[in-house]
């Protein structure tokens, strides 16, 4: 599984879930209706990803969103707010 992480003009920056490693790809490489955070299922190809035969995973990308969400509530519940003082 691979995430777009930014896109930088004509290339797309992507994360690795299983080791964090990146590599740009060419955004017109990717899957139709690519962007920023979704996420991709990459079959590898003698030890490469083979972005042509890459997939969307909605399913995955709406799933991590739910997490990321339930992490933020969970921190600002211990948010005490007010301003910090030094």
């Amino acid at each position: 599984m691979w995430v777009v992480d930014r896109m930088e003009g004509a290339s797309a920056v992507l994360v690795r879930d299983e080791d964090e490693r990146t590599e740009d790809v060419p955004v017109r490489a990717l899957p139709g209706g690519s962007r920023e955070g979704s996420v991709l299922r990459v079959p590898e190809l003698d030890g490469r990803p083979d972005w042509a035969a890459a997939t969307l995973d909605e399913d995955a990308r709406r799933a991590r969103l739910r997490e990321a969400e339930i992490v933020l509530e969970r921190l600002r519940r211990r948010d005490p707010g007010g301003d910090l003082e030094l």
